[in-house]
């Protein structure tokens, strides 16, 4: 099967430093060239945050019947309208290109919240259920990207990132597999325009079906492609919904390292990318080398919180930390969101990736209800 296609490959903003970071060591030059997008980001959360208690106190003294947009969504929305019409400035960029930093912290913070016994047990529910999504999604990616005639490693980009863990699993996934330039673009940018639907469209339906905040955390966890993107939409529905979104999606994010090995050694195996040494250390060492380590981070955080090593006040510090940190993260998703770039993608990476997320949209709902609902297993307190 070739690995070209028709479609010039769009240059995509990423979560995984599109953005052109400064490089090398350190200095206050360089610190200082991140400031103005944070405050940007800054700027963008507390806005939303402000505009959401802005419009309920003018409907409640017009007496208006308003739905209650929650501040995350006000944030994303301004986040993208400053993309999608002014622009974002060279300066800001920078700094901006720092949400998924916030996130990581904010995912960190939020351990403290958890103790190591719910993770133990959401994580186990989770991590079936991921398994069950994995298979059904990646075949089914597989075969219409193929029906397409996408090349074969852009259609496993497209897996990579439908399954697993979005941009990161991508970004993972180059070199491991030696993915062209051209479909990392495609599969980024497909990936990234999903997401967008995905965070708008499920919190809608979550509600009309009638989920739960648990029901949904759940499925926002198993659904949803890039981590920020999980994160806001779980929060969409409700902070409890997001918690444990960012609980079953961390998951979803510590399998990244396994089934990069699976596909790499795959192509390896056809002589279309460097082989993996043998042995069980190299293979450790290889996983271990894409594994998402601030995942570790949460775990320490939810272990000291467990063994009550955290006072009453450390954990509210804690999750104080971890509210700002997430809204920060949700201006920088509606920041980072360019729909002019998105749709440069082309129509048929786009419409694998739509066939990807209606199927594991489907799949994992069903999971969700079935073991919710069916078998009874327990909820997250």
């Amino acid at each position: 099967m070739s690995d070209t296609t028709t479609d010039t490959a769009p240059e995509i903003d990423s979560d995984d430093s599109e953005f052109d970071q400064p490089s090398g060591p350190l200095t206050v030059a360089k610190l200082l060239s991140y400031l103005p997008g944070i405050l940007l980001l800054i700027a963008v959360g507390l806005l939303g945050k402000y505009t959401e208690i802005w419009w309920l106190k003018i409907a409640k003294h017009e007496h208006w019947t308003v739905p209650d947009i929650e501040y995350v969504l006000w944030a994303i929305l301004i986040g993208l309208l400053i993309t999608n019409t002014v622009g974002l400035h060279p300066i800001f960029k920078p700094g901006v290109g720092t949400y998924e930093f916030w996130l990581k912290v904010g995912i960190i913070a939020l351990g403290s919240r958890f103790i190591l016994g719910d993770i133990a047990k959401l994580g186990g529910t989770s991590f079936i259920q991921i398994l069950v999504d994995m298979t059904v999604s990646g075949v089914i990616i597989l075969t219409v990207a193929r029906w397409l005639g996408l090349s074969g490693k852009l259609g496993s980009l497209l897996a990579i990132g439908t399954a697993i863990c979005g941009v990161s699993a991508i970004i993972a996934a180059k070199g491991g597999i030696r993915a062209r330039n051209s479909d990392v673009g495609y599969a980024i940018a497909a990936i990234l325009a999903l997401g967008a639907v995905a965070l708008f469209a499920l919190p809608p339906l979550g509600h009309a079906i009638g989920l739960s905040d648990h029901e949904f955390g759940l499925w926002a966890g198993l659904a949803v492609d890039n981590t920020a993107e999980t994160t806001a939409t779980g929060y969409l529905f409700s902070d409890e919904a997001g918690k444990i979104a960012v609980l079953v999606k961390s998951t979803r994010n510590a399998l990244i390292g396994f089934v990069v090995l699976g596909f790499a050694a795959y192509w390896a195996s056809r002589g279309e990318a460097d082989a993996i040494a043998p042995g069980l250390k190299a293979k450790a060492a290889f996983v271990w080398s894409k594994f998402p380590k601030f995942v570790i981070g949460f775990l320490v955080v939810s272990a000291l919180a467990t063994v009550h090593w955290l006072s009453k006040q450390q954990v509210a510090n804690l999750a104080a930390v971890s509210r700002w940190a997430f809204l920060l993260t949700f201006a920088g998703v509606g920041l980072n969101t360019n729909i002019r770039e998105l749709a440069r993608s082309g129509w048929r990476p786009l419409v694998v990736a739509i066939v990807g997320l209606v199927t594991v949209a489907i799949v994992s709902l069903g999971l969700v209800l079935f073991t919710s609902r069916v078998l009874h297993w327990g909820v997250v307190s």
